[in-house]
């Protein structure tokens, strides 16, 4: 059977209250804190409405003051010691080609550092704004920075062609000039983040950094790739190595709806990786789920249904997932393909995985 990987001796508890939001049958939820918790059920069984419209949203109001509307229950108990709430979700991190998996999760102003304290750069006067593609006073000046030009081709549509100046460098040849070990600005942001980790290995903060990157799975992405050509998946475990690279204090909540949705079994295991990472520090995960591997990695497991919509929103069964299996006697889609799946598989994944997003 499965060993939860956290006891829930000695956990405090949130609780949430009478949610009547959508579908929800005026439900009493409890979720252990400094714990992973996956909900699950079929589609329509209420699962976005509880984590995300009720508890995620009314938190926010609760914790930042906002205005916005929540889901309606009752009341949100025990939550006192969340400081924080954060939704994970695959949306860009930015825009434009100037967004890049350096500058997100910081390690770029990193960089930038080493190279401004070069004989080369302090001989000239260059400080780390140099070395920032954001600003005027080192980057090329035809492409801004971006390293492509966008062309506007009427009705079809834009495309982006090579600088003919910088030739897709971002920077003007006088920054170029300067180089660390060979290597210009230009050239580390072209390396991967397992080649530039080995290449900083001299500076712990910044390797440091990039190891975690590597550690979740993202150690083949260029440094300079451009966010927009991220994927969902690469894009929410960038957003979660940003939060390990931080390392904020504050008792954070984070909520993923969905992560593992188009992501190999490998991935799947990285990005689990980094949500037991968060854990570990003291924050609370919450994970909507369908993936078999997911669930079975839960601390806490919250199971609604039993069917989707108005035959939906109910508790079917809350607890710990080796516990619920042996005991459970309800009608649980996700119980009983568990149970199989942990029978075919034992506590290791080892050929697929099985989805109850339809309660088959």
């Amino acid at each position: 059977m499965l060993e939860p990987r956290r006891p829930l001796r000695g956990a405090n508890f949130g609780a949430v209250v009478g949610a009547a939001e959508n579908n929800l049958k005026n439900i009493d939820v409890k979720i252990p804190l400094a714990r992973l918790t996956v909900v699950t059920g079929v589609s329509g069984s209420g699962k976005s409405t509880l984590v995300r419209e009720v508890l995620y949203k009314g938190l926010r109001r609760q914790v930042l003051g906002g205005r916005g509307r929540a889901g309606r229950c009752r009341r949100l108990a025990g939550w006192g010691s969340i400081q924080r709430v954060l939704e994970v979700d695959s949306s860009p991190i930015g825009k434009t080609a100037r967004s890049v998996p350096a500058t997100y999760v910081g390690v770029l102003g990193e960089i930038r550092k080493v190279f401004s304290l070069l004989p080369d750069s302090r001989a000239r006067g260059y400080s780390p704004r140099r070395f920032s593609f954001n600003l005027k006073d080192g980057r090329c000046p035809t492409c801004e920075g971006k390293g492509r030009i966008r062309m506007e081709m009427n009705f079809l549509p834009d495309m982006f062609v090579l600088c003919d100046v910088c030739g897709g460098r971002r920077y003007n040849e006088e920054t170029l000039a300067v180089a660390y070990r060979g290597k210009s600005i230009s050239d580390v942001l072209e390396m991967t983040v397992s080649e530039a980790r080995e290449f900083f290995s001299d500076h712990p903060a910044l390797a440091g950094s990039l190891r975690v990157m590597e550690d979740i799975g993202l150690g083949y992405l260029a440094l300079g790739q451009p966010s927009n050509t991220l994927s969902g998946g690469e894009t929410q475990r960038l957003k979660l190595a940003e939060e390990l690279c931080r390392g904020s204090s504050r008792q954070t909540l984070y909520v993923l709806d969905e992560p593992t949705t188009g992501l190999h079994l490998s991935d799947i295991q990285s990005l689990m990786n980094v949500v037991h990472r968060l854990v570990e520090q003291g924050h609370t995960v919450i994970i909507i789920e369908h993936n078999l591997e997911v669930i079975r990695q839960a601390d806490y497991l919250i199971d609604l249904g039993p069917e989707g919509g108005e035959q939906g929103g109910q508790v079917l069964e809350a607890g710990v997932p080796d516990q619920l299996i042996v005991r459970s006697r309800s009608v649980s889609y996700t119980l009983a393909c568990l149970k199989e799946y942990l029978r075919e598989n034992g506590k290791r994944v080892t050929r697929r995985t099985r989805s109850v997003r339809a309660g088959r």
